[in-house]
């Protein structure tokens, strides 16, 4: 078997500390048995096609993203339905919120380098959006647009970090929380304005929101749901309650919807979230990969969370 270990420089912002994050890795890989390879991505999917590359010169590959959520998607994407590949995160992002889908007490663990070089491989499921794999949660509507411009605000000297999040909010609504799309699933069809609509195959993103808690990724079944319209003055009380997972208390204004596939299209170009990552397209289709890539969980993580119950390995 062979280790790669994918780190990104840039991942974390200004807690970024590449050299410690390098010189820890280095000090571990050199204790393996096995062959190892620690490779510095330079550029946007660069992960992905260096593991495409490793995958065909190799029997079994084990991948670590070291890095944040979006490191994590390059991986999932590189190693996606390749048997002889596994993916495993090594936090060291801003969010790294793919893990707290596996209790917010154990993303410790995965820092825990020994316990990932040894740890138990299980299949998870993906989200194919349009070709490109989200592992996490997809969306489009206000909380995308919001999160494709915090990395332009957070640049800012004057605003930077969680301030960013908050300046790209305050903008996004100013400019109207809803937009007119199409939503098509199994079960329904609707043609009109929403505040936004998710796809969720694990449970937490945009730095901790939980918008549907019983969500798991091995199960084969997407959690979908799409929020109507809500005023301006509304949406802080919704974003709250949405944030919490407590979409049941608003019948109204929430539809969840469990299924395999989603059709959003709209006549103007928009962005879709894929695990953080921004996609403009006029449509987008995610549909469920059942148990679409390996990953590695430390041995002492027996299950997958949800806010009702654990579901056993």
């Amino acid at each position: 078997m062979k280790h790669l270990f994918i780190i990104n420089p840039v991942a974390g912002g200004r807690k970024n500390n590449f050299k410690e994050t390098h010189s820890k890795i280095k000090e571990f890989a050199e204790t393996l048995q096995d062959p190892y390879e620690i490779y510095i991505t330079q550029k946007p999917m660069d992960a992905c096609n260096k593991i495409v590359e490793e995958a065909e010169c190799v029997e079994e590959l084990r991948v670590y993203a070291c890095g944040g959520d979006g490191t994590l998607n390059e991986c999932a994407n590189g190693a996606a339905n390749r048997s002889n590949v596994a993916i495993t995160h090594y936090p060291c992002g801003t969010g790294n919120d793919f893990l707290k889908t596996f209790g917010k007490e154990n993303v410790n663990m995965f820092r825990d380098l020994q316990a990932l070089s040894t740890g138990t491989v299980r299949a998870l499921d993906l989200v194919d959006c349009n070709g490109r794999y989200g592992i996490n949660i997809c969306s489009v509507g206000i909380d995308a647009r919001i999160g494709t411009d915090v990395h332009k605000y957070s640049r800012i000297p004057i605003i930077g970090g969680a301030t960013g999040y908050v300046v790209s909010m305050v903008i996004n609504v100013l400019k109207g929380v809803t937009q007119k799309f199409r939503v098509a699933t199994d079960e329904i069809i609707i043609d009109k304005e929403i505040t936004l609509a998710c796809v969720c195959n694990g449970q937490y993103y945009g730095g901790g929101f939980n918008p549907v808690p019983d969500a798991v990724p091995d199960d084969g079944i997407l959690d979908c749901l799409i929020v109507e319209p809500v005023s301006r003055i509304k949406v802080a009380e919704i974003v709250g309650k949405y944030a919490k997972g407590r979409f049941k208390e608003f019948p109204n204004l929430f539809t969840h919807i469990r299924g395999h596939r989603m059709e959003i299209s709209r006549d103007k170009e928009f962005v879709v979230n894929i695990d953080g990552e921004a996609m403009y397209t006029k449509s987008v289709t995610f549909k469920l990969v059942h148990k679409g890539v390996n990953f590695v969980f430390p041995p002492k993580i027996q299950h997958i969370r949800t806010g009702k119950q654990k579901i056993g390995a």
